[in-house]
């Protein structure tokens, strides 16, 4: 395994600094546990967040976003229709989008939903190595949220994946992986902490979502959000007592956290 400069094959700073000059408009359908956290987590990065998830207004809403971001975490009978209606209509206005499949492979209606929703080829397909192998259809998922499976284990997966996409697929864990049909990259960072709150992941689709807003390479808004995401939680957890703190401390660190600021890090290829 070599070493390689980080930049300038994933932009984080410049990825942050558009953000921060833009403040795109992110279409958020996420699950209701979390979705304050992952409202204030577009916010702190930079972005403006919408939570439009009822059916007649998710579609018109992505098609005026500057990306969507969808997470099936808790899929009520209207959020689904809501989801596809919103899906639809942003492959038809070129709107970029985030998939986060919370928990696919273990329970069937929201497995059948991921799978319909690959199918309109998201932008970016985020989740954990357990998520991305049932997605993939090379496994049965995880325990609920949490993956049974190493990151690295999940590699042939996300592949196979960002080739039927045509986008990028991003597998978080210690260390997070990000591949697209061509590239592929793995970004240290961030802390066990974000395992121990609720949404951690979640709100790095959030975060996806903001960077492929302005950047639309979908591998490399990934792999900036991946970056940007870690750095803002190491430093978080470098002045938390415990996950209560650091909940709070991740959102004033990424909104303190400026392009000048973000040290250039070694990625493993």
């Amino acid at each position: 395994m070599t070493r390689t400069p980080i930049e300038p094959s994933v932009p984080s700073a410049e990825v942050l600094e558009e953000i921060r000059n833009q403040t795109p408009l992110v279409h958020s359908i996420t699950n209701t546990v979390t979705v304050e956290l992952v409202a204030n987590t577009i916010l702190a990065v930079g972005a403006t967040p919408a939570m439009v998830d009822i059916e007649g207004e998710a579609g018109p809403f992505a098609r005026i976003a500057s990306a969507l971001h969808i997470n099936i975490g808790t899929p009520s009978p209207e959020q689904r229709v809501a989801m596809t209606e919103a899906a639809h209509a942003a492959v038809d206005a070129g709107t970029p989008w985030v998939l986060d499949p919370v928990a696919v492979g273990v329970l069937p209606v929201r497995t059948a939903l991921a799978q319909s929703l690959v199918e309109l080829r998201p932008s970016i397909i985020r989740g954990n190595a357990s998520e991305i192998i049932a997605l993939a259809g090379l496994g049965g998922g995880g325990r609920g949220v949490d993956a049974a499976d190493a990151v690295d284990e999940a590699q042939e997966a996300a592949y196979s994946l960002a080739v039927r996409t045509g986008g990028a697929v991003a597998v978080s864990g210690p260390v997070d992986l990000i591949v697209d049909a061509e590239r592929t990259v793995r970004i240290a960072g961030g802390h066990s902490l974000l395992t121990r709150i609720t949404g951690g992941g979640c709100a790095l689709g959030g975060v996806m979502a903001a960077c492929v807003a302005v950047h639309r390479d979908p591998w490399e808004a990934a792999a900036a959000a991946s970056d940007i995401y870690g750095q803002a939680a190491e430093g978080a957890a470098s002045v938390s007592a415990g996950p209560g703190e650091f909940r709070m401390r991740l959102l004033d660190s990424l909104a303190a956290l400026w392009p000048a600021q973000l040290r250039v890090q070694e990625a493993l290829v």
